[in-house]
Formats: structure tokens, C-alpha cells, sequence
């Protein structure tokens, strides 16, 4: 454990999945064709805590949602990839772009299509649930569901490991 904390205490950039990560990976149709999906307040709670740590949140995701930039704006999430289906470029792009280096980014994915960058990153995490391959490959994983506390567990093991969950544990997004 203790080489997990040391990754998680050099994570300057947080990305998480969407579907099956920060939702049940259930998606909710309408007769319109409207999306729903269900995020956990708590997953929330701590993505915020963890942004108000320091460390820059971003998502990539392989669908598009409306519900997903909403949720995500209100987090304060600002780095948010929809459509990727190429996970790996959005990744680059976005490293590119912050200036981090691999070992500076920590990724909490839960399917074989986020392999590509879990390979790459400092601290690759998956969600209990995962695919096998996934859990096999990860550094980590949680002992949530995605969409049931996965992210929370990810956000308080790299608050925990760089000494700010304390501090944070207090205070109201």
C-alpha cells in the first residue's frame, strides 16, 4: 500500500470515466430520447473536496450527455471530453495541454476502453465492479461500485496520501 500512496501523493490531475464510474453505468432513456443518469452526491462531494485540494479534475468519457456538462460545470469540473472514443488522444491532448507529466495524473476507469490511458498514468484505479482485465491492470481499486462511492474512495485515497483529506473532511462543497 504504502507504493500507492506514494502515486497518489505526486497526483497533480484527476480524470474519471463517466458511465460505470461516476454512474452505475445504467443509462436511463425517455420516449423523447432524453438521457438520465444517476450521480452519487457523495462521488460528488469528494470530487470537489479533491479539486479544492489543488489537484485539476478532468473527465473523459466515450458517450455524449447534456447531463454530463451539467453535472460536471456544477462540480467544477472544467476539462470534460465527451465522445472520446479514443480515450488515449483526448488524454495526450489534455496532458498537452496542463503541462503534467504521466506520473502527475491519476485515472479511475472501469471498462477495457480505458486501458489505453490507465497504461500511461502515474496512478491507474478502477472501480470494484470493473471489467477483469481492468482490476488486473489497475494499481488500485476500489472497494465501491462505480456510482456508488468508487470516486469518493479514489478522491479520499489522494486527498489522504498529499495530507489534505483532514483538512477538507469539514467543509461543504
Amino acid at each position: 500500500m504504502q507504493e500507492i500512496r506514494n502515486r497518489a501523493a505526486a497526483i497533480r490531475l484527476a480524470i474519471f470515466d463517466v458511465d460505470g464510474v461516476l454512474t452505475d453505468g445504467s443509462l436511463y432513456l425517455g420516449d423523447d430520447g432524453q438521457e438520465y443518469k444517476a450521480f452519487n452526491a457523495r462521488d460528488g462531494h469528494g470530487m470537489v473536496m479533491l479539486r479544492e485540494s489543488g489537484v485539476t479534475l478532468a473527465v473523459i468519457t466515450g458517450r455524449s450527455s447534456r447531463v454530463v456538462t451539467m453535472r460536471m460545470k456544477g462540480l467544477g469540473v472544467n476539462h470534460v471530453y465527451q465522445g472520446q472514443h479514443d480515450k488515449l488522444a483526448a488524454y495526450l491532448e489534455l496532458r498537452e495541454r496542463l503541462g503534467v507529466e504521466d506520473a502527475a495524473v491519476a485515472y479511475l476507469g472501469d471498462d477495457v476502453i480505458d486501458l489505453p490511458v490507465m497504461r500511461q498514468v502515474g496512478l491507474a484505479a478502477a472501480v470494484a465492479d470493473a471489467h477483469p482485465m481492468v482490476r488486473a491492470e489497475a494499481h488500485w481499486h476500489t472497494t465501491a461500485h462505480g456510482g456508488r462511492g468508487a470516486a469518493r474512495e479514489f478522491c479520499e485515497l489522494i486527498m489522504d496520501a498529499q495530507g489534505t483529506l483532514a483538512r477538507l473532511a469539514g467543509q461543504r462543497p
